[in-house]
């Protein structure tokens, strides 16, 4: 996914579209759009569907807030 796509996913969640930013990342299967949409589905508490995202992402399921979790995701991408 373009970083362009990944800033947009990032920036309409935290305008909470949660919808819009769950469109945006489903339709890329690169790990950075797993990492947002495991993100998306802990923030919708459906821990689940998260740790299938999570996995896919190559990422542990975080022990961290999910408004932590969004800072750790932009700055690891250079989304910042």
């Amino acid at each position: 996914m373009s970083t362009k796509k990944l800033k947009s996913a990032m920036q309409t969640l935290a305008n909470g579209d949660w919808d819009g930013a769950h469109k945006i990342v489903q339709a890329d299967e690169s790990a950075e759009a797993a990492w947002i949409h495991a993100l998306l589905h802990r923030i919708e508490g459906d821990d689940a569907n998260a740790g299938y995202w999570y996995r896919r992402a190559g990422k542990p399921f975080p022990t961290t807030d999910t408004d932590a979790e969004q800072r750790d995701i932009a700055a690891a991408l250079g989304l910042g």
